[in-house]
Order: structure tokens, then C-alpha cells, then sequence
């Protein structure tokens, strides 16, 4: 079975491994370990009964309940069969411009959505091969600096917080660059685990900018990827031209249920917010403690960890010793077979893996 892009492919976890898929510990998928929240299961099941209609081509209900969430006015909201349909109509935006700066180490998906439309890329590099300095607020006003000569028919896309890195961009160090680019897509896939005090979102300042466009998912916050429900804030003339390009109803009736419900489910967020910086210091600390492993800080619900060993070894060793699956890092061309991403999931899970992380680490020292 090939060696999987993304992550949280269980099945071939499952077959390197040797056991049945719900055996595994997904460490490789960033999903909250809290939810599913149980106000979205009661949404989910109070919805059965109206599969046999189609659902609201329009989902005002839907955008009505994310407008309430970002005080937006429900016309700068499209709702998406996940953040990912949303990002292959924004390539294809992109493609129209001269270029498109994307910040790397980047997602894999972000090359696929440009491929599929033939858009030039230009690639602005957060990590330093030759140091491994990890991209702070520094490296945007780097961007800002340095192409400062480009055409206003060039595009940025970017992540915040960043993956695979864990760094947040300050709102700040962004702002300049809607000044610079003729479309600005920021992928805000993981602010939702940014505390409200200390997010970073520019979704305030999308009604200034008609060339902003956020990307927002609400599968992994709330632990429903197998939903696919993501949506975009962007200025409404953009996102009408967007529904033409699509086909209609992308957005089933149970997820358009179960988001609304999480929308409004409060105790599920703050429970979230409290629970995620302890946990990510105590596996922080956990990984720091490993000879050989060198974890980055991180404002998400994942970690990026460089290792002395290769990251395929102790991939294929978790599996077939401690059925744990991490994330490896080769589909990001900036960092190869030395790194390693992992999320945060409970005590009793981050646990397991630092101990079985030290085992094999020891095992190989002894050997």
C-alpha cells in the first residue's frame, strides 16, 4: 500500500502494523481528542429523519449561525464540503494572477489545488535548511521586503497558525502584505485552538479588504473530519462568482446540523482552550526529554519534532512495536526524513507515545 500524503490514513497504518484499525493511536491526524462535541451528535440524530429531502441549496441557517460566531453579515460566508473544496475555488483564482508566494514548508494540498489550475508559484521559505530556523513574525517582513518589487498581480497564500510549524503569525506582521498582493488567501485551519485572547484571526478586517480571503475548518476543533465541512469569509461578490464554479449542495444535512450546534456550543470551546496549552506543554516537555528529539514550540494542537534519527524508522518501529502512528514529514520537501509531526491528544495517549518514543530511541543506542 503506498505511503500516505496526509495523515490519519488508518488502513495502511493497519496493514504495516499488523492489527485491526481502530488498534492504532493516530497521532498523525491533528484532531481534537475532546470531541466529537455531544451537542453535534444530538444535532446529527435529530436529522435522520430529513435524508430523503435535499438539503438548502442556499444553508442560510448554516451561515446565518457562522455570521452570529464572526459578527459577519451571512453574505461574506460560503459554507464548503470541508476547507479543502474551498481551497481548490480559491486556486483557481489564483491561477488567473501572475504567481502565487507560498510560504514553505507548505501543505501538501495548496500544491495540488495550484497544479490542478497551472498557476505559477513562487516559493518563500520559512525554514532554513542550512541553520533549521523555524519562520517567525521576521520572515513575513522578510516577504514584505523583498518583493516589495512585485507586480499587484501576484498572490500570497498562507497558513495561520502554520503547518507543519505551529508558529502563529501576529495579525500585524500580516497586515502590510494586504497592502502588496492582489489576492491574499490565509488558511486559518487551526485558530480555532488559538485562545480568543490570543487569536490572530483577520477575519475583522476582511470587509477592509476585498482581496482577503479566509479559509476556516470545523472538522478538527470539533473532531468531525469525516463531515468535511470548512467555509470562507471573503467579500460577497468573490464567493457568488465562487458558487457558479461548484457543484450545488457540497454541504450534507447532518453536517450542516452538527456545525451549527457546535457553533453554539460554548462549554465545548472553553473546555478546549483550557485543556490544549497544558497538555501541548506537558508533551512539549515529555518529547524534549528524549535524547535525540528536538520538538518546536507550537500555538496549535500539533507538534514538530526534529529528529536525529529518520522519521521513517521510528514511524515504521511505532507502528509495528506500539501501534502508534505519527506524521512524517517527507511530503514537505523542506524537511525530509528529520522531522516528524505529531498532535496532542490525551494524558494517557501523549503519555504512550514519549514512552514508547524513549524505548525505541534507547534501543538504538544500546544497539
Amino acid at each position: 500500500m503506498r505511503q500516505p500524503d496526509h495523515g490519519g490514513n488508518l488502513a495502511w497504518a493497519a496493514a504495516l502494523a499488523g492489527c485491526p484499525a481502530d488498534a492504532i493511536v493516530d497521532f498523525s491526524a491533528s484532531i481534537s481528542p475532546l470531541g466529537p462535541p455531544q451537542s453535534a451528535i444530538a444535532a446529527i440524530q435529530s436529522q435522520i429523519s430529513n435524508l430523503r429531502h435535499y438539503p438548502n441549496p442556499d444553508y442560510r441557517e448554516l451561515r446565518l449561525a457562522l455570521g452570529h460566531f464572526h459578527q459577519l453579515p451571512l453574505e461574506w460566508i460560503l459554507p464548503g464540503n470541508g476547507s479543502a473544496e474551498l481551497l481548490t475555488l480559491a486556486g483557481r483564482e489564483l491561477a488567473q494572477l501572475a504567481a502565487t508566494v507560498l510560504i514553505t514548508p507548505a501543505f501538501g494540498d495548496y500544491y495540488r489545488t495550484l497544479r490542478a489550475y497551472h498557476a505559477r508559484v513562487l516559493e518563500f521559505p520559512l525554514v532554513s535548511v542550512e541553520s533549521r530556523v523555524l519562520g517567525t513574525d521576521c520572515h513575513l517582513t522578510q516577504l514584505h521586503t523583498q518583493h516589495l518589487g512585485l507586480s499587484t498581480n501576484y498572490a500570497l497564500l498562507l497558513n495561520n497558525p502554520h503547518n507543519p510549524t505551529g508558529k502563529l503569525f501576529t495579525r500585524e506582521a500580516i497586515l502590510p502584505l494586504l497592502e502588496q498582493f492582489a489576492l491574499v488567501v490565509v488558511d486559518e485551519a487551526f485558530m480555532d485552538f488559538v485562545p480568543p485572547d490570543e487569536e490572530q484571526s483577520l477575519i475583522p478586517l476582511v470587509a477592509e479588504y476585498p482581496n482577503l480571503v479566509i479559509l476556516r475548518s470545523l472538522t478538527k476543533f470539533y473532531s468531525l473530519p469525516g463531515l468535511r465541512l470548512g467555509y470562507a469569509i471573503a467579500h460577497p461578490d468573490r464567493l457568488q462568482k465562487w458558487q457558479l464554479w461548484r457543484d450545488p449542495w457540497p454541504v450534507n444535512t447532518l453536517a450542516a446540523a452538527a456545525a451549527i450546534a457546535a457553533l453554539e456550543d460554548r462549554e465545548f470551546q472553553a473546555q478546549t482552550w483550557q485543556w490544549l496549552p497544558p497538555a501541548r506543554e506537558e508533551l512539549f516537555q515529555g518529547l524534549t526529554a528524549i535524547p535525540g528529539l528536538t520538538p518546536q514550540a507550537s500555538a496549535a494542537n500539533f507538534l514538530l519534532v526534529e529528529t536525529q534519527q529518520s522519521s521513517l524508522d521510528l514511524q515504521q518501529k511505532l507502528l509495528q512495536q506500539h501501534q502508534i502512528l505519527i506524521r512524517d514529514c517527507l511530503s514537505f520537501k523542506e524537511l525530509g526524513d528529520r522531522f516528524f509531526r505529531v498532535a496532542v491528544r490525551s494524558y494517557a495517549d501523549n503519555q504512550r507515545l514519549t514512552k514508547a518514543l524513549s524505548a525505541i530511541v534507547q534501543n538504538s543506542v544500546d544497539h
